[in-house]
């Protein structure tokens, strides 16, 4: 792997950015997450806009700093819309992430998210499996579930950014990001985030926010991974349990910025 140097402590000054120029961030996801990926980009700092209609898709991609596409919930008038939206966002030059939820679990799901990989997302963002499954290779998906670990997805995650010449971010108890030259660890986050439901979705939305204000997308996607686990941590601690944790994760990513003495545990990978 080619390497050059990282300096962690600049993620701070990428949130301040975010915070600054609050981006507005078009959302294709799915019902299951509308809610908490909307408002955790509020409480970041980001303008949240949950739009799919196949009528009006390109226009709000057109005006938008960055665009999230995630296929949780799957229909063939949302992945019109997605297409539609992807295209506008590409004629402007404007970036885009991929979050191919549950690739591996059905021939359909499967097949719609190798289309949309094809088409040039800035960042691919999933699972172990999910990246697998993109990779050609056995996911192990259990529904939306990953069976393997980042580290399992390591090289396959490398070679998919390569081909496809984008950034793939694999998450897990530890994760990586790649563009096949570069890969970076992060090491934040707490077990009881994977007990509630949608929170990948809300990091693939943040994931958006970060890749509209740094230019570099390895170093965006590290960030959003570094922030959103950071804020988990300061979550649980003191949580009694999954619901706690929801609640308490929103009031973490708004106070992230009085955070200062944090280190960003954000490494290279050899």
């Amino acid at each position: 792997m080619i390497q050059t140097a990282f300096d962690a402590s600049r993620g701070w000054d990428a949130l301040a950015r975010l915070r600054q120029q609050a981006p507005l961030v078009h959302c294709i996801t799915n019902y299951v997450a509308m809610d908490v990926a909307a408002n955790a980009l509020l409480a970041i700092g980001a303008s949240p806009a949950m739009v799919h209609a196949e009528e009006e898709a390109a226009d709000f991609a057109a005006i938008s700093a960055a665009l999230t596409i995630n296929i949780g919930t799957l229909s063939p008038p949302w992945v019109r819309g997605m297409e539609l939206a992807i295209g506008s966002a590409a004629a402007r030059g404007t970036p885009w992430v991929l979050d191919p939820v549950g690739a591996g679990a059905t021939p359909y799901r499967t097949g719609v998210a190798a289309d949309l990989a094809r088409r040039h997302p800035t960042v691919i963002r999933g699972n172990a499996s999910e990246i697998l499954t993109l990779a050609g290779e056995v996911g192990g998906t259990k529904g939306v579930d990953s069976t393997r670990t980042p580290e399992e997805a390591r090289e396959a995650a490398s070679a998919l950014a390569a081909s496809l010449g984008c950034v793939v971010s694999v998450t897990g108890a530890v994760d990586h990001v790649t563009d096949g030259t570069r890969t970076l660890a992060i090491h934040h986050g707490d077990p009881m985030m994977t007990r509630v439901t949608a929170l990948g979705c809300a990091l693939t939305v943040i994931t958006g926010a970060f890749l509209a204000v740094e230019k570099d997308p390895v170093h965006a996607a590290a960030y959003a991974l570094a922030f959103f686990g950071l804020a988990g941590e300061m979550a649980a601690s003191g949580s009694i349990g999954p619901g706690t944790l929801r609640v308490r994760l929103l009031d973490a990513l708004y106070i992230l910025d009085t955070q200062t003495d944090k280190q960003l545990r954000i490494q290279p990978v050899a």
